[in-house]
């Protein structure tokens, strides 16, 4: 994204979805990807005991499946099945406005990133219309230029890198421009440690602080509100 006078962003900022951009936004998520397991493989499988938190929905879903004794084969098999499916059903059962899940500080934060020409992004475990669906509920999806989901590699770490690569290669940021991630758990933390880029925490999720600092972030806020541009990119 180039700015007015068609320079590069000055700085590009990727945000998590649940716990970090939205709380508590309600049971259709798990929901939908229980239903996908039960459409598609017509089995009763439960998320209740699995640590779903800070994990990629392609991997709860292939956990779900192990776990009621389907083999690594089936379970690639049946994976692009479920994908589209848990999408399709949760697009039907997400609520029409999420607005009221948004943690606190978000929408002013976003607003001084745009304001500032930077470029903001999407780094989520969320399959890729599930997180474009939560952020248009919530009223949010007009800050976001591009995203990494799910289904584009294993791990968080791994999408990081196809965000930042992605954003370079089409020109709307340069290869020194300063990337900072903004998570509610370890697992963002090591993703942006494991790009070699900022590393921001907040205390919004489950994870606790006294979790989060374990990792070191290089900033550990309590929401949002304390978040600056400037200040987390100096």
């Amino acid at each position: 994204m180039r700015n007015a006078n068609g320079r590069q962003a000055p700085a590009l900022v990727l945000f998590d979805i649940d716990g970090t951009l939205l709380r508590r936004a309600g049971p259709h998520h798990r929901e939908a990807l229980v239903e996908a397991v039960r459409r598609v493989a017509g089995i009763e499988a439960s998320l209740d005991h699995i640590p779903v938190q800070g994990m990629l929905d392609r991997d709860i879903l292939a956990t779900m499946l192990r776990e009621s004794g389907i083999s690594d084969r089936m379970i690639r098999k049946w994976m692009p099945l479920l994908v589209r499916r848990a999408q399709w059903i949760y697009a039907r059962r997400c609520p029409e406005d999420l607005s009221e899940k948004v943690c606190p500080g978000v929408a002013p934060f976003l607003e001084s990133i745009r304001a500032a020409g930077a470029l903001a992004g999407l780094v989520s475990g969320n399959l890729t219309q599930i997180g474009w669906k939560k952020m248009e509920r919530a009223r949010l999806k007009r800050y976001f230029r591009f995203g990494s989901f799910a289904e584009s590699g294993p791990t968080r770490g791994h999408l990081v890198k196809l965000a930042i690569r992605e954003a370079r290669a089409k020109g709307w940021i340069a290869r020194e421009t300063p990337v900072a991630l903004i998570g509610d758990h370890p697992n963002d933390i090591c993703a942006a440690r494991q790009n070699g880029i900022v590393a921001v925490a907040v205390a919004t999720g489950i994870a606790t602080r006294e979790e989060l600092a374990a990792h070191r972030p290089d900033f550990l806020l309590d929401d949002l509100r304390e978040a600056t541009l400037p200040g987390l990119l100096r």
